[in-house]
């Protein structure tokens, strides 16, 4: 039986309301063979806002059985999201120099969760995740970080190639942390406005973002295994920037 651990609405009519007021909704789980007008509405609404949505069984809603679910659920991030072109705008306006860390289809909580503590410790300006494929966040991220989730600002874009093309266009270095580099990090010039871009374990970074970066650049290993964890490589990589940032 499914288990949920983060705000739940149910029904259509109160995701269709919940939604046209703008809550966070990281979400959206259809019952298969669902139909009907009032539920071709949601669906478009949920199409035009780019929610993520899926079709799910019938034993996902067993949680909810003697309630009017309606064949639908919608999962409320416990934080706000925030736009990354406005927060790098604002950064920009105080005088300093932004620092974000982009997160490519990583999806394990605790990895995420991790990142947002290091990059909160360490006086980066924002997390940027895609729509899609990416870790939610939920109470588990919220206590991998140590609350730092509630702090640090945390976009999500439905289109990450065009927002890398806005961040560029705005004077933001892009940098493709990649172990196929030929850069070793402390060659980069950190101290820039730039962005970083960290993959998944398991596939590393987007061929597309690749080829948006600016720059590739790899943390060197000499052990046996083939990769740091995503979360360790973060902070190696945001720690070298604060490093030259205050030399």
């Amino acid at each position: 039986m499914a288990k949920f651990k983060q705000e739940c609405i149910f029904g259509i009519r109160a995701v269709m309301e919940a939604i046209n007021q703008e809550k966070e909704i990281d979400k959206v789980m259809f019952r298969k063979g669902s139909t009907g007008d009032l539920f071709q509405r949601l669906f478009v609404l949920v199409r035009e806002r780019g929610i993520p949505f899926q079709y799910v069984p019938d034993e996902v809603f067993k949680p909810f059985a003697g309630r009017n679910h309606q064949g639908v659920l919608a999962e409320v991030s416990p934080i706000a999201y925030q736009n990354i072109l406005e927060v790098v705008d604002e950064v920009i306006a105080k005088g300093e120099v932004p620092l974000v860390l982009v997160l490519d289809r990583i999806t394990d909580v605790r990895n995420l969760g991790g990142i947002a503590r290091t990059a909160e410790c360490a006086g980066a300006h924002a997390i940027l995740l895609p729509n899609k494929n990416s870790a939610k966040i939920s109470s588990d991220a919220i206590k991998t970080s140590a609350g730092a989730l509630y702090y640090l600002p945390v976009c999500r874009e439905k289109n990450l190639k065009k927002t890398l093309r806005e961040l560029r266009r705005r004077g933001l270095v892009i940098y493709a942390a990649t172990e196929k580099a030929e850069q070793v990090y402390t060659d980069a010039n950190l101290k820039e406005a730039c962005a970083i871009i960290l993959g998944s374990e398991d596939t590393g970074i987007d061929e597309e973002l690749l080829s948006l970066s600016n720059e590739r650049i790899k943390i060197p290993q000499f052990g046996k295994i083939e990769s740091l964890n995503v979360s360790a490589a973060a902070a190696v990589l945001v720690y070298e920037a604060v490093r030259q940032r205050k030399s």
